[in-house]
């Protein structure tokens, strides 16, 4: 039993590519810092582009998000896994983007909760039946802002509610009322393929 929770570990830590850089890029050592960037990068940039809904915006939150994440490696302590530690990092970076920019404001007015039936966001499979991951993504970036925002972190990071209202600094009845209707304006999007 021990020698094959050893061995679990074991796996688990050769199959982690960012742990041969952490201490490294902790101590300043450029090298180690570059190879991070190189391999998060790659994994943080859909992250930020799913926030912004703009290539030259993602970048920028890719960039500012990196900034943040190498000011900060010091307060990783290895509980948990470090690329959800830097998923997090990124997912704030762009929410702080949006609320600097006002952009939230245009979706996120209403601070109240729509009485929606969960039975009327249920998905015709006809619908989805022909959309690819592209696709559902092109839909996705394509969200006003504040809808996307609420949608990513809670259908995709799968933040609660409480969490979502204190990121964005709303109600949790707010943070309800945009993820129901994120729902809707992209069941409407759907039907109209």
């Amino acid at each position: 039993m021990a020698d094959d929770l050893s061995n679990r570990k074991e796996n688990f830590e050769a199959q982690d590519p960012y742990k041969p850089f952490l201490e490294g890029a902790k101590m300043g050592d450029r090298i180690c810092q570059r190879e991070l960037y190189n391999i998060l990068s790659v994994r943080m940039f859909p992250v930020c582009l799913r926030y912004m809904g703009e290539r030259e915006k993602a970048k920028d939150v890719l960039h500012d998000g990196f900034i943040t994440l190498f000011s900060k490696l010091d307060d990783f302590r290895g509980e948990g896994s470090f690329e959800g530690w830097a998923r997090r990092i990124f997912a704030t970076t762009a929410l702080m983007q949006l609320r600097r920019r006002d952009l939230l404001s245009q979706t996120l007015q209403i601070d109240g909760e729509v009485e929606i039936n969960d039975a009327q966001l249920v998905l015709d499979p006809k619908e989805t039946s022909n959309l690819d991951a592209d696709k559902l993504m092109e839909l996705i970036l394509s969200m006003p802002d504040g809808f996307r925002a609420v949608f990513n972190l809670y259908a995709l990071e799968g933040f609660s509610h409480k969490e979502i209202s204190q990121m964005l600094q709303i109600s949790e009845g707010a943070s309800r009322s945009q993820l129901s209707r994120a729902k809707i304006w992209l069941q409407k999007r759907l039907k109209r393929r």
